[in-house]
């Protein structure tokens, strides 16, 4: 047995094993176990007693093995942690950290889909039904770039859902789509954890754009539908998501329908933005391609040039310039594609650097402003 008065003779600065587990918050049985294994190995060992003395510089190095078997790591990563480098341990940790969400979402589901089925629940709570679970600010992200799609507040009754963000599960991916039937929005979220069936659901787009405010500042959230009803949730926080009855319109109908794209037009995002705002209001903003140009023209507005990747035969197709404005202001990063088929085709608007967020804009006649609806 190991010395447990503090202070004896001869041993100076040294802290006895009682002593040192009460400075570092472990027991004298757990420091016995860490010099066994090698994770913490005494300063002296008395050669006649086997008595174990620790010094003071060792208890930062005791700290975070305590702080390590809290979080439920095994001794081996946390050798990693305590002797390996910065990017090892940082690995390991982020390892450790998603293998236990997981099991506790795992275990919460479980538990919750027990009560579900015990004597008069009703079957119809949080933790039952399909389940996606991303991060807060990636949630909040996508609705940004979604709910610009649907239909402002003039839309009417019979046109409710066009109004709506259609919220898409299958447990591996998160879907937010939109659209006024001039513009298309597409995002997928890959989903960290998550289980059930194919499960939608139409949520005003108001509404979602609340919830994506809540959800910005926290870590991650689940969504889950569940027959009729929906929630978002992180940690003991559940937040009900109403919902809206109606028929969303056939949108992977209308992507699996494209025409095989003809044109291929890389420009600066900002450089075309620019050209854009300075012509909102005009009917049609007409766009030309070249070989390493794209010439914009508009009613009453000079001509502009300018640089851009132009594959395929020559185009020359225009745009409500509001429209192809605000598909532009969802992208993000400094190039845009635009994917086209004909000049009266829906032409699908892409970024280099997301390729999980999609966007179709309906040309127009450069005369009027009538549409080709998606």
């Amino acid at each position: 047995m190991d010395e447990e008065i503090d202070g004896i003779a001869g041993t100076g600065a040294r802290l006895s094993i009682g002593a040192f587990a009460r400075r570092v918050g472990l027991a004298p049985s757990a420091l016995r176990f860490y010099d066994d294994c090698g994770v913490l190995r005494p300063a002296h060992v008395d050669g006649v007693t086997g008595y174990r003395y620790y010094e003071p510089g060792q208890e930062a190095r005791a700290g975070v093995v305590r702080r390590l078997r809290e979080a439920g790591l095994p001794l081996v990563d946390a050798l990693v942690v305590l002797d390996g480098g910065r990017e090892a341990a940082r690995a390991v940790l982020e390892d450790h950290a998603r293998r236990s969400r997981d099991m506790a979402a795992a275990a919460q589901a479980a538990v919750e889909d027990i009560l579900c089925d015990l004597p008069g629940a009703s079957g119809t709570r949080p933790g039952t039904g399909t389940r996606a679970r991303v991060g807060g600010a990636e949630f909040a992200s996508a609705v940004r770039q979604v709910a610009p799609a649907a239909a402002g507040a003039g839309v009417g009754e019979e046109l409710r859902e066009l109004g709506c963000v259609l919220l898409e599960l299958d447990g591996q991916e998160v879907r937010l789509v939109a659209t006024d039937r001039f513009r298309l929005a597409v995002r997928v979220l890959r989903a960290e954890a998550g289980g059930g069936g194919p499960r939608q659901v139409l949520v005003d787009a108001a509404e979602m754009r609340d919830i994506a405010a809540w959800a910005l500042w926290l870590p991650e959230v689940t969504m889950e539908i569940d027959g009729p009803g929906a929630w978002v949730r992180s940690g003991d926080r559940v937040r009900a998501v109403p919902v809206v009855d109606g028929a969303f319109p056939d949108y992977r109908m209308v992507l699996d329908g494209l025409p095989p794209a003809r044109h291929r037009i890389i420009a600066g995002r900002g450089e075309l933005r620019e050209v854009l705002t300075g012509r909102c209001g005009s009917p049609a903003v007409a766009l030309h391609t070249e070989e390493r140009r794209l010439v914009a023209t508009a009613p009453g507005t000079e001509r502009t040039t300018l640089r851009a990747i132009c594959t395929g035969p020559a185009l020359r197709i225009a745009f409500d310039p509001d429209v192809l404005l605000a598909a532009l202001d969802a992208g993000v990063g400094p190039d845009v594609l635009l994917e086209i088929s004909s000049p009266t085709q829906p032409v699908v608007v892409r970024s280099a650097d997301q390729g999980s967020f999609t966007t179709l804009v309906m040309p127009v006649r450069e005369t009027t402003r009538s549409y080709s609806a998606v």
